[in-house]
């Protein structure tokens, strides 16, 4: 068979690999380049948790392939069974042969199934992969059953219970830690959304280990560390992922402890001509420099243009710099943010930190154009003001000012920077310019650094 060749490669279709293509190519618009992915259709990975409630479908839920064709990528439909990194090939599962000069593996990640956990094998206990046809068959599947259990609160455990309850389920959601989004927000933000989704409906089980699902064929019932037991008709796993870098290890491309392609701040890995970006990536986080398991779609998008402008041009001022674990997500009319280090974690990993907060309207009287309020909290360093993290609950306007907090730590502003700068406000449309939350939070750390 003859071998095919491309000047850039990429394995996975998800946001690194699309963002890979498209930045390739507008970056380097005579390269040719092609995208391997096992899915004739991909999902839109944060929207996948709407698929069960507002969506309704996963068809609605997809990500357009229509920029990459229109920008000459080229996608195959196919598996690649190993990487021939000396020879700048690749093998797919049909035999042919795909050469590369440069090859972006962006494989993501796929959910993790503890085997602390028995049971797990029994009909009806699902995961939330990205597969559109396994997704179908999960939404297919529970339009048939009733009672619920939802193990794990982090962002899609507790995305997705809020939208099954929408659809009339009867839903449990099982957290081992004390608070549901424990890994990402102080207790505080975390208590404020658990009141709210009991509000909505959901069923919240806090500090409880399951260790068994019971069921002669399908689910029963499931076993809890206390000996407690709960009767359920189906259970869903949402206890995170893992990174999927099965064909790296085994096409000899290095790989971390925690399981994830080792690469640098210009997404290359220790293979020569070959990058990585998304979840299969290594990360290091943005304030402490230590490996982190943080996996988003952010970050992904992030290191695809890193990885892709530097495929044939290495540029110092074009790398990736570490995750500064931004999120957020809604619960009904209420967005929650998080961008950099918590309080909790800043006070763990040692550093000596100031927290300022300040609740003020989104709106200029609050009565306008559908107010809410706005809570923010901002993380910093006590001996220089830096700000090293903040929080954000509000209205949707949250969700943006999220990523402005994300720009903030990313370009390494102070204190005194952020109060300082000047800021456009509309009553319709914004807070107060005498009352910005943002700045109001700045003020209140402020104060504590002059005393």
């Amino acid at each position: 068979m003859k071998k095919q060749s491309y000047d850039v490669v990429i394995i996975g279709g998800s946001a690194a690999g699309l963002v890979a293509a498209m930045t390739t190519k507008s970056f380097y618009s005579n390269k040719s380049v092609l995208v391997i992915r096992k899915e004739e259709k991909v999902m839109i990975p944060c929207g996948i948790p709407y698929i069960f409630g507002t969506l309704g479908t996963s068809d609605k839920n997809i990500l357009p392939d229509g920029g990459l064709i229109k920008s000459g990528v080229e996608i195959k439909v196919a598996e690649v069974t190993k990487i021939n990194k000396d020879e700048h090939d690749l093998v797919l599962k049909n035999g042919e042969i795909i050469g590369y000069d440069k090859l972006v593996i962006a494989t993501g990640s796929k959910p993790y199934v503890p085997k602390f956990i028995t049971g797990t094998n029994l009909k009806n206990v699902f995961t939330i992969p990205k597969n559109k046809d396994y997704l179908d068959v999960l939404n297919n599947e529970l339009k048939g059953l009733k009672k619920i259990a939802v193990i794990g609160a982090g962002f899609i455990g507790v995305e997705l219970s809020d939208e099954l309850v929408k659809n009339g389920k009867e839903v449990s959601l099982i957290e081992v830690e004390d608070h549901i989004l424990e890994a990402a927000f102080d207790e505080e933000a975390s208590v404020i959304a658990e009141e709210m989704l009991i509000n909505r409906g959901v069923n919240l089980i806090n500090c409880a280990k399951v260790t068994a699902i019971n069921g002669s064929n399908k689910v029963e019932s499931i076993s809890f560390e206390d000996g407690k037991t709960l009767d359920f008709d189906a259970v869903i796993l949402s206890i995170g992922y893992r990174p999927n870098t099965r064909l790296a290890k085994e096409s000899g491309i290095s790989v971390n402890d925690m399981g994830f392609i080792k690469c640098d701040t210009y997404m290359r890995t220790h293979q020569e001509d070959i990058y990585t970006a998304g979840d299969c990536a290594q990360k290091r986080d943005f304030i402490t420099g230590r490996l982190t398991p943080v996996m988003l779609a952010s970050t992904a998008c992030a290191e695809a243009r890193v990885a892709a402008m530097n495929l044939f041009e290495l540029s110092t001022i074009k790398t990736f710099n570490g995750t500064i674990s931004i999120y957020s997500t809604s619960i009904g009319d209420t967005a929650f943010g998080v961008a950099g280090v918590t309080e909790k974690r800043a006070i763990k990993e040692g550093f000596k930190i100031n927290v300022g907060s300040f609740k003020g309207m989104d709106r200029h009287p609050g009565v306008l154009n559908n107010g809410h309020y706005q809570l923010v909290k901002l993380v910093a360093s006590k001996n220089c003001g830096l700000i090293m993290g903040g929080e954000v609950i509000g209205g949707v306007s949250a969700g943006e000012l999220t990523n402005v907090l994300g720009f903030i730590i990313q370009n390494k502003m102070t204190i005194s920077d952020l109060l300082c700068s000047q800021i456009g406000t509309q009553p319709m449309l914004t807070a107060s310019p005498a009352a910005y939350p943002i700045i109001k939070a700045a003020e209140a750390i402020a104060k504590q650094m002059m005393k």
